[in-house]
């Protein structure tokens, strides 16, 4: 039998503003938090599916240890979940502020025929 794999998550009170806000400072990181917040627990692999495994690891690691999110293994499956009660119980509204800047940003960059591109 296989050992099962343990992820270390900080505790709610040990979550650092600093750090969640560099976690959500990178466009794919951020795209995988509001993918995790409009769909809830995902596995891993579909927060970048085409991504390069390291890649993907790498992401989801340093959103894990931020406290964004929270891992655990199911298998050969890896499932992550936004900590979205331990975020807002320690900052109140900063995840839904920076998810609707982003969404507004991402509507800016598209052309009024509904195509990517710069106005």
């Amino acid at each position: 039998m296989a050992a099962v794999r343990t992820y270390v998550h900080p505790e709610p009170e040990e979550i650092e503003l600093a750090r969640v806000l560099f976690a959500l400072s990178e466009p794919l990181r951020l795209a995988m938090v509001r993918k995790l917040a409009a769909e809830g627990e995902v596995d891993s692999i579909e927060l970048g599916p085409d991504l390069p495994r390291s890649t993907l690891t790498h992401h989801t690691s340093l959103l894990r240890e931020s406290g964004v999110v929270f891992v655990r293994a199911e298998g050969r499956k890896c499932m992550i979940t936004l900590r979205g009660e331990d975020l807002a119980q320690r900052f109140p509204g900063l995840v839904e502020t920076v998810l609707a800047g982003y969404l507004a940003e991402t509507e800016l960059a598209r052309d009024p025929d509904g195509e990517d591109g710069i106005r």
